[in-house]
């Protein structure tokens, strides 16, 4: 492979669309590799992107932040253990080291952290440049379509972090998308009993089925109760980003409850809320943004097979047919769809 060859790439070149162009091939520079990717997940942060609702994305960048690959190349000067053919998975999250937050554990927060996929060029291509610190070597039992889902587990594993899930919490989560269903897998297989709302009926069928609900109800078959009366849940996940579902995500906390906002709601949304039930049954509200410290674990956790993580990629297609994903990507009728240059 020549590096002055053109490679297809899918990227946002304009409001409302995304386009499969030309690029050439990126060259690495010390303390990078190149990866031929391997596979590639579309995620709700890349239809932000297209819809201009994402303030930080860089103009006609190359999208794809849920990533695997094979590396092809290792640049001379790049020190690592890693070796050519190795399967990866990707953190496009890449931090400073250098501000007030990187210094204090808080990298996830930098100011001027880049993001593959949303501020430079990423993996719905044919090849990406990725710095050696944002590759996580995958085992070679793990296929690279689970693997590109290390990404999306690492933001949940946080979020399930921030919930503080114990063995016997009745959880809820709202929503039934990846997301939903990984924070429904991670909280079910930790001993919680959990119930999750989904309108569709393919994705309540697979919540109970493969990642193991209690109980999965299409949305207002469920009704809040009195949670100053400990009715309700102890952990409620939002993971749909709407103003509706997160004000309801607090009415079914319980008091001394933990509501978690994982969904990513517009710039301009706003929520009802209401300061005396939340006072009244003392809440704690928490958020979640991206995925501090969680690739390595979500690694380990999909290498780990405890849970069939293949069954969430229902749709793979070739990059040729990225507008055809894009089609299936935006009705929702399967879960993850999985671009495979």
């Amino acid at each position: 492979m020549s590096l002055s060859s053109d490679m297809s790439v899918a990227s946002w070149q304009k409001l409302g669309s995304i386009d499969i162009i030309q690029k050439k091939v990126p060259a690495i520079k010390a303390g990078e590799v190149l990866v031929k990717v391997a596979a590639s997940g579309i995620c709700g942060t890349d239809l932000h992107i297209c819809r201009g609702e994402t303030p930080h994305a860089s103009q006609k960048v190359v999208i794809g932040h849920e990533f695997s690959g094979n590396i092809v190349a290792v640049h001379e000067q790049s020190k690592t253990s890693l070796s050519v053919g190795d399967l990866v998975s990707i953190d496009p999250n890449v931090p400073c080291n250098a501000c007030s937050f990187c210094r204090n554990k808080k990298y996830h927060l930098c100011n001027d952290l880049f993001c593959i996929g949303v501020t430079v060029d990423g993996g719905m291509s044919e090849y990406v440049a990725v710095p050696i610190t944002a590759v996580y070597s995958v085992p070679s039992h793990v296929t690279p379509e689970v693997a590109c889902l290390a990404e999306p587990l690492s933001c949940v594993v946080h979020a399930v972090d921030m919930g503080e899930i114990k063995s016997g919490d009745r959880v809820l989560i709202i929503g039934a998308g990846p997301i939903g269903m990984m924070a429904l897998a991670l909280c079910s297989t930790g001993g919680a009993h959990v119930t999750i709302i989904e309108p569709n009926e393919m994705r309540r069928k697979m919540a109970t089925s493969i990642f193991k609900a209690n109980v999965a109800v299409a949305p207002g078959a469920l009704v809040p109760g009195d949670g100053a009366k400990g009715e309700g849940y102890d952990v409620v996940f939002e993971c749909v980003g709407r103003p509706e579902t997160m004000s309801q995500a607090v009415q079914f906390a319980k008091a001394g409850g933990t509501v978690v906002w994982v969904g990513v709601a517009k710039t301009d949304a706003r929520v009802s809320v209401s300061p005396f039930d939340v006072y009244r049954k003392e809440l704690t509200i928490r958020s979640t943004y991206t995925n501090p410290f969680g690739m390595d674990r979500a690694v380990k956790i999909l290498a780990d097979e405890k849970v069939d993580w293949s069954s969430l990629v229902t749709h793979s297609f070739p990059l040729r047919d990225f507008d055809e994903a894009w089609k299936v990507f935006l009705t929702g009728t399967g879960l993850k769809v999985c671009i495979k240059p």
